[in-house]
């Protein structure tokens, strides 16, 4: 019997196997929890300014917002289809990949000025219920969404991870989206 030496050489005993430390998950966790709650404090001890800014051709800063708003709120809808092609759960092109990571920067940069005028212009409110849930819901929103980049970096994320977060990202959005703009256009009408 004759030995191969091209052969690839085993090591005796074999090199341990890494396991998955979900303390690797918890840099994510505290940065998305300091973004909630640094957003959270900030808002509620700055003094609010009453306004922040408006744009030429809309009635008030509220259609500005309740616009910009809406606009985030499509391009997540289009990051939760383009997510479904992505992971092969509907059809799609083969630049799905291509738009799910273009409407969400889109959605994100459309939504920076809605919540830096919410923050500057009226801090953490809690006068009402559906107030409360907006600004809440708007402290999440920004806690979780950097959650996500950060995991979006890591190398071997289960296969549930992402789709969880975006989840949540998608889910706060939503309800941000129903406790302002939704609410906008009910109460004073579809107007810019």
């Amino acid at each position: 019997m004759t030995a191969d030496p091209n052969a690839a050489t085993q090591s005796y005993p074999p090199p341990p196997r890494h396991r998955d430390s979900p303390a690797r998950y918890l840099v994510p966790a505290l940065v998305a929890a300091a973004v909630a709650v640094g957003l959270g404090a900030y808002g509620k001890v700055h003094d609010p300014a009453g306004t922040a800014f408006n744009l030429a051709g809309f009635s008030s800063t509220g259609a500005v917002k309740s616009w910009l708003a809406t606009t985030a709120f499509f391009f997540a809808l289009v990051q939760v289809v383009s997510a479904f092609m992505v992971y092969g759960r509907l059809p799609g092109p083969s630049w799905s990949a291509t738009l799910h990571r273009w409407s969400g920067r889109i959605a994100f940069l459309v939504a920076v000025p809605v919540a830096v005028h919410c923050l500057y212009a009226f801090g953490y409110q809690t006068y009402s219920t559906r107030v409360m849930w907006h600004s809440v819901l708007g402290c999440l929103f920004f806690g979780a969404f950097s959650a996500k980049m950060l995991l979006l970096r890591s190398e071997r994320l289960p296969g549930w991870l992402l789709p969880l977060v975006g989840g949540l990202v998608f889910t706060a959005l939503t309800l941000i989206w129903l406790t302002s703009a939704l609410w906008f256009f009910r109460t004073f009408g579809v107007t810019t």
